[in-house]
């Protein structure tokens, strides 16, 4: 399939000066050597091998450190992402935008995958700044400086939308059409996607811990009013008999937010236990051509 993905790419550019970076995430399949044969045939593709899977985020990063052109055009390669489009984004950034994305009318997904995008858009707008109506996805343009501010970010949970995002808000969308996969299925399982919520969560916010602190505060006040509403009735009328069930339900709901909270607290302290380790965001096996780069891995 990525074969058939860069020739594609290559029928689009071929008036142009251009570089491909290939990165495998240490696929399982024979893509390595598939890109090894596609640069032999063609200097100007490049190829990144990781050591193990490290996520399409570090993936893209390792790409973006080994990019030299001036207008960086990050795609899948499943297909789905139109190539005709990348010469009208190209044309869109030098109208005057730093960031154009692809914005997709109608997707080629499932309701699971759609549900998840959509989270992940307000999650985006929520915390790391997305501007409104901006739809946001892994088919985009960029400007060299925007690249070059995204890959100064070491740490080990990169999260691609809230570097763009805190790095400039001057964004424009072009509509393309989203295709059906060539072939396969999406590697973004319920797991990846709860994983990479949560990374979104915690990375560029602390607002997660305000809401949650918000929450305890909401919590005892109405604890508290509760309280006092039971000790007057119980005055008024000594024969009313607590109820068992409304402190149960009281106790693990109560009991639910308090282990969220605590959770959350968690997972903002074991990140940073990981970064004090210096735990790298990816590490570089292999490369298919001796260009030196300023970053063979993704350490702290």
């Amino acid at each position: 399939m990525i074969a058939s993905v860069v020739e594609e790419i290559i029928s689009y550019l071929r008036d142009m000066e251009y570089e491909i970076i290939l990165v495998c995430d240490c696929s399982p399949d024979q893509v390595w050597e598939e890109i090894k044969r596609l640069q032999r045939n063609n200097r100007a593709i490049h190829g990144i091998l990781f050591s193990k899977n490290y996520g399409q985020h570090a993936a893209t990063l390792a790409g973006y450190r080994y990019a030299t052109g001036n207008i960086i055009v990050t795609m899948d390669d499943d297909g789905q992402s139109d190539p005709s489009a990348i010469c009208r984004m190209i044309e869109k950034i030098h109208e005057g935008y730093d960031v154009v994305y692809a914005k997709y009318p109608v997707f080629a997904k499932s309701l699971f995958r759609r549900f998840g995008s959509w989270i992940n858009r307000k999650m985006a707008e929520t915390l790391v700044g997305k501007p409104t109506g901006i739809q946001g996805n892994s088919f985009f343009a960029m400007r060299k400086f925007v690249c070059d501010e995204i890959v100064k970010y070491t740490n080990s949970f990169p999260y691609l939308g809230g570097l763009v995002f805190r790095t400039t808000s001057n964004i424009a969308e072009i509509e393309v059409n989203h295709r059906n996969r060539t072939e396969g299925t999406s590697n973004y399982t319920m797991k990846k996607l709860i994983m990479l919520w949560i990374n979104g969560f915690t990375a560029f916010s602390v607002l997660p811990l305000r809401i949650a602190s918000i929450l305890g505060f909401a919590f005892s006040m109405i604890g508290f009013l509760l309280g006092a509403v039971i000790i007057v009735r119980k005055l008024i009328n000594p024969a009313i008999i607590l109820g068992y069930s409304s402190i149960m339900v009281t106790l693990f709901f109560l009991g639910g937010v308090l282990l969220l909270s605590l959770g959350l607290i968690g997972e903002y302290v074991g990140r940073i236990y990981i970064g004090q380790n210096q735990a790298p965001q990816y590490v570089i096996k292999e490369t298919t051509d001796e260009r030196e780069n300023n970053m063979e891995s993704g350490e702290n």
